[in-house]
Order: structure tokens, then C-alpha cells, then sequence
């Protein structure tokens, strides 16, 4: 019955979003923006007041017979990882909508069928690897290795332009669909003499589908590593991801000032794929993962903010 109202909450957050206040197309300023990110994560962090009542009363199956308080712990852990690698897919998204060319105006409603597809993908990803740590002990290694060296070519990756036109998706998507240059509106697909064109947007909305399953390659993992109880780790990414869109209109215009962000990244990564790999001997206290998350967080964003190169900081005024 929990996992059902959680869904169905989602699903009506998601309705009213787009039925209600988002029904026309318009340009989403940075006022706007923010207002709505401050709103989604007051709803994300409030949800821990519902994890602790869940789980005082036993109202979801707990595996890993969690108290109300670590429970608690977990998810907003478990809710800050997934928040600081959304930022990653935020810079991804950006280059993405300027590559296609995609107005303003309309990239609000790529973004909301970006969020519902990333829902169902993440959904399917979290209870593959939840299956996987909890019947095959020695998968938690491999994830650890994963994230170190997810780490280590963050660290250590040359600042390459990405263009989504030369990606292995944007050529797949042209031997199956014919696309155009044109748009109508906000329409997906418009129709060309005899045949049916996928427009700007369905082709941005594909490439940005597939980039979120890349991204839940490193997010995922984290997450398990803080916990494997599956309506920790279910509810802690959908909610992070929910506000994901409102994020992106915040930190669009502001991308090159928080340049620092990257190395909270890296420090995350590497902390917890190191926690994975001590888990079979040493036992990290849920309140000291949490604090490290929290000052590699604070750490990056400060940094991006003192410390950011004056021209970054002028194109960002301008």
C-alpha cells in the first residue's frame, strides 16, 4: 500500500505540474526556477518525517530491520547523493537543448516526459541492483570499483566539447525515424508531405532518456551503497530526480560558476565506492556518511563561489 500512495503521489505532483501550472509553454525564468526548487526539496526533505513514521510503525518490508532513526539517515543521505549527480546531468542537458536548438519555452515540456521515462528506467535499474547486492554478496565489490574509477576518470578526463549530434544515439535515431529541422509548437513529431518527422524535441528527448540511464550507472550504486532497502533507495532517487527540471532552469544561467562542484562529485564517488569495498569489515555510521556527503557538498558550492575564475563569472552576470 506504501509503495502504491508513493507512486500515485508522484504521479499527481506530476499532473499538477504540467496540467496546472505549466499547461501553456513558457519561458521558465530564474525566479520561477528557484521558487519551484526550493518547493521540491522542502517536499524531499519533509518525506523524511513520513520515512521515520513508515518505519516506527512497519508499514514497508525492512530487510536490513532498520530503526526509524537510520532509516531516516539513509534516505536523506541517499537523497543528497542523488541531488549532487543530478547537477552532472544538468551540464549534459544544457549542451543537449543548445545543440538542438530547442526555445526556451518548450524545453519545460521535454524535460517532463525526460522525468517520467528517467522514473520507469530508474525504477527497473533499482530493483535489478538491489537484486543483485542482496543474492550476490560480491557485487557490492564490483560496484565499489565502478564508482572509485568513475571517480578517477572524472579526476582525470581532458575537457572534450560533448555534442550530441556525433552521439551514438543521434545516428541510431536517424536509420529508424526521419527527423526535421522544423518544429510546430511543442509537438514531437509533424507531419511532411507523405511522412510522419520527428521534430528538434523528440530527438533532444530521446538522446536526453538514454544519457539519464547512462548517469544511473554511477547514481544508482551510490545509493546502494548507503542502503539496499528498496523504498529507501526508490524514494530518495524519484524525489531527487522530481526536481530535477526546476534545477535545471536554477542553474542553467549559472553553470560556469559552480565549476568546483565536479571535485564534491569525485569525493562522493570515491567515499563511497570505498565504503563498499570495507563493507564485508569495516561499518561506516550512517551520521558520518551523511555529514562527509554534506561537507563535500557545502565545500563544492562555496569553492564555486569564491574561488571561480572571473571570466566564468562574467558570463554568467551577462
Amino acid at each position: 500500500m506504501i509503495w502504491g500512495l508513493f507512486i500515485v503521489m508522484i504521479l499527481i505532483f506530476l499532473a499538477i505540474d504540467l496540467g496546472v501550472f505549466n499547461r501553456d509553454a513558457h519561458v521558465i525564468s530564474v525566479k520561477e526556477a528557484s521558487y519551484w526548487t526550493a518547493l521540491w526539496v522542502s517536499i524531499a526533505l519533509l518525506f523524511s518525517l513520513v520515512v521515520y513514521y513508515i518505519y516506527t510503525h512497519q508499514l514497508v518490508d525492512n530487510p536490513s530491520q532498520l530503526t526509524p532513526k537510520e532509516a531516516t539517515i539513509n534516505y536523506i543521505t541517499g537523497y543528497l547523493i542523488e541531488l549532487s549527480l543530478s547537477i552532472d546531468n544538468i551540464f549534459v542537458i544544457a549542451v543537449i537543448f543548445s545543440t538542438f536548438k530547442i526555445p526556451m519555452k518548450y524545453q519545460h515540456r521535454v524535460l517532463f516526459w525526460g522525468i517520467l521515462g528517467a522514473i520507469v528506467f530508474r525504477a527497473i535499474m533499482i530493483l535489478f541492483g538491489v537484486v543483485l547486492i542482496n543474492r550476490i554478496s560480491w557485487m557490492i565489490y564490483v560496484f565499489g570499483v565502478f564508482l572509485i574509477f568513475t571517480a578517477y576518470k572524472m579526476l582525470t578526463a581532458k575537457e572534450e566539447p560533448f555534442n550530441p549530434r556525433n552521439s551514438f544515439v543521434f545516428r541510431q535515431i536517424r536509420k529508424f525515424i526521419p527527423i526535421t529541422q522544423k518544429m510546430d509548437g511543442d509537438k514531437f513529431f509533424i507531419k511532411l508531405r507523405h511522412i510522419k518527422a520527428a521534430t528538434p524535441l523528440f530527438v533532444a528527448l530521446v538522446v536526453i532518456e538514454v544519457t539519464d540511464v547512462l548517469f544511473a550507472l554511477d547514481s544508482v550504486p551510490a545509493i546502494i551503497a548507503i542502503t539496499s532497502d528498496p523504498f529507501l533507495v526508490f524514494s530518495s532517487n524519484i524525489l531527487a530526480i522530481m526536481g530535477l527540471r526546476s534545477m535545471y532552469f536554477f542553474l542553467s544561467n549559472m553553470i560556469d560558476r559552480f565549476s568546483y562542484l565536479e571535485y564534491s562529485l569525485i569525493i562522493i564517488l570515491t567515499f563511497v565506492g570505498v565504503k563498499m569495498l570495507l563493507s564485508h569489515h569495516v561499518e561506516i555510521p550512517h551520521s558520518i556518511s551523511l555529514v562527509i556527503i554534506l561537507m563535500s557538498l557545502v565545500g563544492g558550492v562555496v569553492g564555486s563561489l569564491y574561488f571561480s575564475k572571473p571570466e566564468a563569472i562574467r558570463k554568467t552576470d551577462s
